[in-house]
């Protein structure tokens, strides 16, 4: 599933899509690492960001269901990707809201 959302982001990375935006994360860059950057190219680090939140907790909670892995890591893990989920979730509603009162605007 975290592969498919990969290919997507990485489809889209020369230009925004909501697909970007449903895999972006909460932890935004540095104002001096993105001086130069355009809008799509942090969003698409954020996304990247967030993906590899959401796989490192996927291999946690594999590697907790093994055995192989103490449950506070695994929780740790699975905490960290939620925030991730949470914050993309808030910024895919958050442009879907300004597209729509884009569209609402009188010509």
């Amino acid at each position: 599933m975290i592969d498919g959302i990969s290919a997507l982001t990485a489809s889209s990375a020369s230009g925004l899509s909501t697909a970007s935006l449903g895999a972006s994360a909460a932890a935004a860059p540095s104002p001096d690492a993105s001086a130069g950057a355009s809008f799509s190219q942090v969003m698409s680090q954020v996304s990247g960001d967030a993906i590899g939140t959401l796989k490192t907790a996927e291999a946690a909670s594999i590697q907790g269901l093994q055995g192989e892995a103490p449950v506070h890591k695994v929780v740790e893990a699975i905490m960290s990707a939620q925030r991730s989920l949470q914050s993309a979730l808030a910024m895919r509603d958050k442009a879907v809201t300004a597209y729509q009162e884009i569209s609402r605007m009188a010509i």
